[in-house]
């Protein structure tokens, strides 16, 4: 099987694509929406595309088919960011209600849940699973302060758990809408590659000073080691491969590139407070995101903050927020996918 894999992923680097107008003739996209970089009807609002109009939507600068097939995601550093947030973002949202507007975005039945959710049986789905191959053809490359952990990367997917203030003031422990897996790519201005890693992130209230993102590394290194990656580490357009397949209340990992010999497994129960290396976790909620709403992210979902605030998550990356002097500059980051596939999840120890 890695061999067909390795055989597959060779075929879809060099292949030639007929060229589509919009990235929904050739992506399936009916269970997602978009959040762009923009506002462009001046509600003060991030733009969204709804699934209903996703069908027919393409933007020149930040969501588009390149020449090759693939659907690029573009987000400069300096833009419009969605509520709470210094960071742009051109990313899709999984929407399991597809056009039925009738059912409401926090809805069970337009999410998903772990089995350990008392209430499982009301959701979309129990599990799920998202897979990507991509390639990352730009990070940001000033920073005022490029020691702190987000600067010069991109997260090109996730799992978001739903912010519901419902489900806060039960009083569980659930509900603030944390993310129990990013996938990362970094790399640093100096380096001739970079590194792929994940993050999961302590299921806590946001005041709460434990709350915070561990990181595991894929290939290279993780945030916490500025060194060169060097032959380790991913390059600039290198395609690589993910897949994140939550099955129960396991989530199994899987990271590929063209070389079998690098493929990557992680396995974690996103039910306990037991963490990826099988170690508890004592700072973490004893029943991790066992009572949340969960749903797929991927795209491009820039990490390089022109925030300049002594918090970790903001290093002051350069922007003027004109985009044709931040594209000019570099200041943006752009991922290309050759592939986003949401999917039941499935068993894989059978």
């Amino acid at each position: 099987m890695r061999f067909l894999f390795a055989s597959l992923m060779l075929a879809l680097l060099t292949s030639s694509v007929t060229y589509a107008e919009n990235p929904a003739d050739k992506f399936d996209l009916q269970f997602w929406k978009l959040q762009l970089p923009l506002d462009e009807n001046a509600d003060g609002k991030v733009d969204e595309v709804k699934v209903g109009a996703i069908h027919k939507y393409s933007h020149p600068d930040f969501f588009y088919l390149d020449q090759d097939g693939s659907l690029v995601f573009t987000a400069p550093n300096k833009a419009k960011t969605t509520a709470n947030s210094t960071n742009t973002r051109s990313e899709l949202r999984q929407m399991f209600r597809g056009k039925n507007t009738r059912i409401g975005t926090h809805d069970p039945l337009n999410n998903f849940a772990l089995k350990a959710h008392r209430g499982a049986k009301n959701f979309a789905d129990v599990g799920g699973q998202l897979e990507a191959t991509l390639r990352v053809l730009h990070v940001a490359n000033i920073a005022k302060h490029g020691d702190k952990k987000p600067a010069y990367s991109v997260v090109v997917g996730q799992i978001h758990a739903d912010k519901d203030q419902e489900v806060i003031n039960k009083g569980k422990g659930f509900g603030w809408g944390n993310e129990p897996i990013k996938i990362y790519y970094k790399k640093w201005p100096d380096h001739e590659t970079g590194s792929v890693f994940w993050t999961y992130e302590r299921n806590l209230e946001r005041t709460n000073p434990d709350r915070t993102d561990i990181a595991y590394p894929v290939w290279g290194n993780t945030w916490d080691n500025p060194d060169d990656p060097g032959e380790e580490g991913i390059a600039l357009g290198q395609l690589f491969n993910y897949n994140i397949n939550v099955h129960g209340n396991i989530m199994y990992l899987t990271f590929r590139t063209t070389d079998p010999s690098q493929t990557v497994k992680y396995q974690i129960d996103l039910s306990n407070n037991v963490d990826a290396y099988g170690k508890v976790d004592e700072k973490d909620h004893p029943q991790g995101y066992s009572g949340d709403a969960l749903y797929f992210k991927a795209g491009a979902y820039n990490q390089c903050s022109t925030n300049d605030d002594p918090a970790m998550w903001y290093p002051a990356c350069a922007g003027t927020g004109d985009w044709a002097t931040d594209k000019a500059n570099g200041d943006y980051v752009s991922v290309a996918f050759r592939r986003i596939q949401l999917a039941r999840s499935v068993d894989p120890t059978k």
